[in-house]
């Protein structure tokens, strides 16, 4: 086995993501997964590009070029979109700033990462569902059957809460707070922050019915997932899982509707939810707020979105509508027809 180069160097790997992440930041483990994950795929790149092992890789190979190489890799070889490039340089950069904390000759190395200039992505268009769309395609699971129950009960609370798919397979039968009088979720997002979504009571009344279901009264406890493999109420649902289904209702939903986007993800419900509620006149701050966006200019994506819906709607309208003028009516060689329009007369 190679032995490890630069053993300091690992040490500060392993206390950026064992300690500084979960500790100073309190980063969830999905975003320390994130943050591994850029590291990783960088070291990849580094061996199978520049012959350099993982065993070898030392802050020496922290090069701007290195790493603006790096970047035009990950969209050259890996295909990864102009987003996923920026949040990987940015998870890079982070682990280069901490290693200046830790390490004052790392320093120079930062700077010149720091230097890497890279083109923002556009702000992508929300994909959602109309109301309409949303209504048949939450139809579609088979509710006689306990996987389709299951799954019902799982998009409707998706959508009615707006949480992140990770959001809703980490929830505990002890986040749940089925009164009838006001009925919420408790959700823990992004750096582990808590908060609390009211539910409506028709989704209350599904997951009532869902428990006693799936969590028998007299075996059910605090702490367990309430969507759960078949490993058992201990055992958290997939991502994986949740993607298949969503996907599958939604090519079904699309032979109703063929105006159904053609791929329909778990996100979609969150999405589609935040501009139903934006469409309905809620302000975007308090959207932003019941996403648990931690800055609004986060939230401002459905205004854009709503307000480009809108204007192609116009164009559409403005199309038809040139589509009836018949061109003889702009004839601008009319010399008498132009001076009337003009507000003029030609007097003879």
């Amino acid at each position: 086995m190679m032995k490890v180069k630069d053993a300091q160097f690992f040490t500060v790997v392993s206390s950026f993501l064992n300690v500084y992440l979960v500790k100073n930041r309190s980063c969830s483990s999905n975003t320390v997964k994130s943050y591994e994950d850029a590291l990783n795929l960088l070291f990849t790149f580094l061996e199978g590009t520049k012959d350099i092992p993982r065993q070898r890789v030392s802050w020496s190979h922290f090069t701007r070029q290195n790493i603006q190489e790096f970047v035009d890799w990950l969209e050259k070889v890996r295909n990864c979109s102009r987003q996923t490039q920026l949040q990987r340089l940015a998870a890079i950069r982070s682990f280069v700033r901490y290693g200046g904390i830790v390490d004052l000759r790392v320093i120079a190395i930062q700077a010149d990462v720091e230097r890497i200039r890279y083109r923002k992505p556009p702000p992508a268009l929300v994909g959602y569902l109309t109301k309409e769309e949303l209504s048949i395609f939450l139809a579609q699971p088979n509710c006689k059957k306990r996987t389709g129950f299951r799954n019902m009960v799982f998009l409707v609370l998706m959508y009615d809460t707006a949480a992140r798919c990770q959001e809703m397979l980490d929830l505990r039968i002890q986040d749940l707070v089925l009164h009838r009088t006001s009925p919420c979720v408790y959700f823990t997002g992004k750096g582990n922050k808590t908060r609390v979504v009211p539910i409506l009571p028709k989704t209350a009344e599904h997951l009532r019915s869902y428990l006693k279901k799936f969590h028998p009264a007299e075996n059910r406890k605090r702490d367990d997932y309430v969507f759960y493999a078949y490993g058992g109420p201990q055992r958290p649902m997939s991502p994986d899982t949740v993607a298949a289904f969503v996907k599958k209702y939604g090519e079904s939903a699309r032979h109703v509707c063929t105006s159904i986007p053609e791929r329909v993800h778990p996100h979609m419900l969150r999405h589609t939810r935040a501009m139903h509620l934006y469409q309905d006149g809620v302000p975007l701050a308090m959207v932003s707020e019941f996403l648990g966006h931690a800055q609004i200019e986060t939230t401002k994506i459905y205004a854009h979105a709503d307000t480009e819906m809108k204007r192609k709607a116009i164009q559409q309208a403005a199309n038809k509508l040139n589509d009836t003028i018949p061109d003889a009516l702009w004839n601008t060689d009319d010399e008498e027809m132009m001076l009337k329009l003009r507000g003029k007369q030609q007097y003879k």
